[in-house]
């Protein structure tokens, strides 16, 4: 009798173990580790909203393999090593088989461990510096190449600038950034005394004596710009301030690679009409695919007012390649998945078709932007077609004979074309 009931309460454990691992299994988890708190909520809930919106609207469509997305939110805070923490617990808790997140590239730097350890899946939509491939990433942001060389192209051949103030948040997106365009700029024949390099901390707001550095260095003779890699919410004083001291986008040109149409949005733009943002996207580009995105979006959040931005049309580009990758591997298993995203296509909001590249990296058009009083960009200039990412850059020493493939033989993120040799972890 006691081992009959022995077996009984066995059965009944193990069914309910089942039953648990089925529910599991009832869906596909989607993690997103955006800051929803601290400096760089600005930017992130937006995009914490998208994926919530690109999860509602596969749903609509059936889901994925027969099964229905759950999103799993988490707040990293804008505490870049709480999301290392918040990453391990989107993979090992709640088991996401995908992780769309991050902003700073010192909040991905803190990820990037976790999610190899784990063997996680991110996409990361963002622009950033660069010097970086990882076989767990899917970076669908601009890299340098993308936007800070184009940006700086616009302003030396259109604008005619002969001096570059290289202004940025103290991390490693802007030092990095900075640091290719000061080798870029040397490379085109720029003195070194004509380059000015400063950095500030996340959050700064006294900028009354940088800004009075940057006016006396603006005159001496030769037409000056600012390239901004000034992150999150440092940016409205610094624009004021510019405003404050009569500097005006027609005496200093200030392109920014961080400010977009949600960091505008609601704001006194007066300070900051006629100056500049490179991107690959902007909201008043005319396209049947970026007025039905534009309408999605408004009708997602109730709200008519609501801006798009370029992370925005990252996120949809990525959160699309990534489906289809799912649906053409019939499993989500990471290392499937990657592959399958490999060559991937997805439309773009601007017209046109991104491509995923064998570097985890995008094809994606460049544009410049002016910023105009109703807090939206006039699109400038543009290039003729997509352009590839560059995971390495070609003008930083330690990088220009590095490439990224991973795609067989080489599945390799940092390959030494001189030396034959893969440097860094491969597949």
């Amino acid at each position: 009798m006691q081992v009959k009931n022995l077996i009984t309460s066995l059965t009944l454990v193990a069914s309910s173990v089942f039953s648990i691992n089925a529910l599991a299994s009832d869906t596909i988890k989607v993690g997103v580790l955006h800051s929803l708190s601290g400096t760089m909520a600005i930017s992130e809930t937006t995009l914490k909203d998208t994926v919530l919106m690109m999860v509602e609207e596969q749903n609509k469509k059936g889901g994925l393999l027969g099964k229905k997305l759950e999103a799993v939110v988490v707040d990293p805070a804008s505490n870049w090593p709480l999301f290392a923490e918040k990453a391990r617990e989107l993979l090992t808790e709640a088991e996401v088989d995908v992780i769309f997140g991050g902003w700073t590239s010192v909040s991905r730097k803190s990820v990037l461990p976790v999610i190899e350890e784990l063997n996680g899946l991110m996409f990361y939509p963002v622009q950033y510096e660069g010097e970086e491939s990882s076989k767990n990433v899917f970076y669908t942001g601009a890299s340098p190449n993308q936007q800070a060389i184009p940006a700086v192209n616009y302003l030396k051949d259109e604008l005619e600038v002969e001096r570059w103030v290289l202004a940025g948040t103290d991390y490693v997106y802007p030092r990095t950034t900075n640091k290719i365009l000061e080798a870029y700029l040397t490379s085109l024949g720029v003195a070194k005394e004509d380059i000015m390099i400063n950095y500030t901390p996340f959050g700064h707001s006294d900028w009354q004596s940088i800004v009075s550095d940057i006016k006396k260095f603006g005159s001496q003779g030769k037409k000056t710009a600012v390239v901004s890699t000034i992150n999150g919410d440092a940016n409205l004083p610094f624009y004021k301030e510019l405003g404050n001291q009569g500097i005006n986008s027609e005496d200093i040109p200030v392109v920014a690679f961080s400010v977009g149409e949600e960091e505008l949005s609601g704001l006194d733009t007066t300070p900051l009409v006629g100056h500049l943002a490179a991107w690959n996207y902007f909201q008043s580009v005319e396209t049947d695919s970026n007025d039905e995105f534009i309408e999605l979006w408004r009708a997602f959040t109730k709200n008519p007012e609501r801006v798009t931005n370029d992370p925005m049309e990252a996120t949809y580009i990525g959160f699309n390649m990534w489906a289809n990758a799912v649906t053409e591997a019939g499993t989500t298993d990471v290392n499937a998945v990657e592959q399958a995203m490999i060559g991937q296509e997805a439309s773009n909001l601007t017209g046109g078709t991104a491509l995923m590249n064998k570097n985890h990296h995008l094809s994606k058009p460049v544009l410049i932007g002016e910023i105009q009083d109703d807090g939206q960009f006039e699109v400038v200039w543009e290039t003729d077609s997509t352009v590839a990412g560059d995971a390495w850059s070609d003008f930083l020493p330690g990088s220009k004979d590095l490439i990224s493939d991973w795609t067989a033989p080489l599945k390799c993120g940092n390959y030494n074309v001189q030396t034959k040799t893969c440097s860094g972890k491969s597949l």
